[in-house]
């Protein structure tokens, strides 16, 4: 499977980094994305009946009570994207975990949007206090974290909230650490299986340290 050639070109941007690498997902790993859209959704005269984990045959239309077409689907998510500043924040501790990796680590943010609203969602991150460099990708993450780490055999670990995108990043990078953090348990029966030797977290409390060690990098509480 290749590399989505604009999440390419977004790598070649970035500067050399011989640092361990952190790379993480931002739609509930950082931001909040299942507590918000539901209720952008409602607002917008629809609702999200989750029976399985996916949106297409789940988002209804409240007035007839019909489910929409992949497109209807497709285009709600867009407009919530490009509104996402009024309806996504931080995931709690999410701001103070990455400030204390950073020391040690380089730090990338990969998401999985349309290249189209990277302007909008770097604009709010930067406004939440996460200057990181951010890559969207449009295709499966495993050949952007290869190319990330480039080569070297530097350390690298990966948090997501979904299984298919850890597979991808053991197929792409065998020895990576993965981490799935979930903090929303409500979809956690819905999810494909969490592939074994994956690192299950709750908050990013219990992730930084583990996510530290794993790296082999050294944070201020440690030295203390």
């Amino acid at each position: 499977m290749s590399i989505d050639p604009e999440t390419l070109r977004q790598i070649e941007e970035l500067s050399l980094d011989p640092r361990p690498l952190l790379v993480l997902d931002v739609d509930d790993v950082l931001l909040h994305f299942i507590n918000p859209f539901p209720r952008f959704l409602e607002a917008n005269g629809h609702e999200l009946r989750m029976g399985s984990f996916r949106l297409t045959g789940n988002v209804f239309e409240k007035a007839s009570g019909r489910p929409l077409e992949q497109e209807q689907v497709r285009a709600l998510l867009d407009a919530f994207f490009a509104a996402q500043a009024e309806w996504q924040t931080l995931h709690d501790g999410a701001a103070e975990a990455l400030a204390e990796l950073r020391r040690g680590a380089e730090i990338v943010m990969l998401t999985a949007m349309p290249h189209r609203f990277r302007d909008i969602r770097r604009a709010h991150l930067d406004a939440l206090g996460l200057p990181y460099p951010l890559l969207t990708t449009e295709m499966a993450k495993g050949p952007a974290i290869a190319r990330l780490r480039g080569d070297t055999s530097r350390p690298v670990a990966f948090v997501d909230d979904l299984p298919p995108n850890l597979v991808s990043a053991r197929e792409f990078v065998p020895d990576a650490h993965l981490f799935h953090l979930m903090v929303d348990e409500r979809l956690r029966t819905l999810l494909p299986p969490v592939p074994a030797g994956v690192t299950l977290v709750q908050s990013w409390t219990q992730a930084q340290p583990l996510i530290a060690e794993a790296l082999g990098i050294q944070t201020s509480a440690a030295r203390t």
